[in-house]
């Protein structure tokens, strides 16, 4: 049960948080952060470039480190991923044979990386952003 709780209170948490923000929204007749004018929109807009950079300089090689450290850094992520899935597949394939807690633990971890892949995303879409 508390696994349970667990996985889905952190899953829920940005449903709930747009749900409370839409029902404000609704009450204070959505007058909250819009922009009031065009200098707004601009400034709002650099803010958002400057912050695609900086999250873009984070993969990139600065100062000390070597070029091919910063290859190895940024395939540890897809890697891992793949590691992470074809354990999931292969704990499907022999689910006879492993004990109840192993597969549910891996079955988390999968659950981590689909929502890495595509959560975020899908989330951002449904929302209309």
């Amino acid at each position: 049960m508390l696994t349970v709780l667990t996985t889905l209170i952190p899953a829920l948490l940005p449903a709930l948080s747009d749900g409370l923000r839409g029902v404000i929204g609704r009450i204070t007749g959505n007058a909250g952060a819009k922009p009031q004018n065009v200098a707004e929109v601009i400034s709002i807009m650099q803010a958002d470039t400057e912050r695609l950079k900086a999250i873009a300089q984070l993969d990139t090689p600065t100062g000390q480190v070597s070029i091919w450290v910063a290859n190895i850094r940024a395939l540890q992520r897809p890697i891992a991923v793949g590691l992470v899935l074809a354990g999931y597949l292969y704990s499907l394939a022999y689910a006879n044979q492993l004990p109840q807690a192993t597969l549910d633990g891996i079955a988390q971890y999968a659950q981590m990386v689909t929502f890495y892949l595509f959560g975020d995303r899908s989330y951002m879409y449904l929302k209309g952003k």
